[in-house]
């Protein structure tokens, strides 16, 4: 990874709840992703700034603040969007990974913009930033098993056995997307990345 003395330009914020209680839980897929990033490059996503633990890095020639909220996942928004205050960073250049439980356990969607889809942290941050055209990687933890299931109890439920094997090969595939979104670009983020069901 190249590393770059230039301004931030970007910011990758990583969703999730913070806390042992929710250490490996569906809704921190996102977390999961920051710490296999953290893992291979070595960086260390611990200073707190902008209500959140934070590192810097460079990827592509670019300054990127890489952020984990520590505001609980319904106002992840407030952290964002005092780092991009801060940094002057428009959203295009605002990556966020986060869970997504309309697709099966590992699969990646990556999108450039689009609605919360019922995500309470995309959702903060949409009202936060007063738009949705923000890039995103979804990550995706598997539907709750039958309809009755409640949706809270599904996304705070813990990955055991396969499905933990699967999603911790997701985080790492999800980090690499964000690091290729940002150095080569979402055309080719989404062609190397984007997957609708796992192999």
């Amino acid at each position: 990874m190249l590393f770059s003395s230039r301004p931030v330009s970007w910011l990758v914020v990583f969703l999730g709840n913070p806390g042992l209680r929710y250490e490996g839980t569906r809704h921190n897929a996102g977390f999961m992703a920051a710490d296999a990033f953290s893992r291979k490059h070595d960086v260390r996503i611990s200073r707190v700034r902008f209500r959140a633990l934070t590192a810097q890095c460079g990827i592509g020639g670019d300054q990127v603040l890489l952020m984990k909220p520590q505001t609980y996942m319904n106002l992840s928004g407030e952290a964002v969007g005092q780092a991009a205050r801060f940094y002057k960073i428009p959203p295009e250049h605002i990556l966020v990974l986060s869970d997504d439980i309309t697709l099966p356990i590992g699969a990646l969607r990556i999108r450039t913009k689009g609605s919360s889809g019922g995500h309470n942290g995309l959702k903060n941050i949409i009202e936060v930033l007063g738009t949705d055209a923000f890039p995103r990687i979804r990550i995706g933890v598997g539907s709750p098993p039958h309809p009755d299931y409640d949706t809270i109890d599904w996304v705070l439920s813990v990955f055991r056995d396969q499905d933990a094997e699967d999603m911790a090969e997701a985080a790492s595939r999800a980090a690499d997307a964000a690091e290729c979104y940002i150095a080569e670009g979402p055309e080719k983020a989404m062609n190397r990345y984007s997957q609708k069901k796992v192999k």
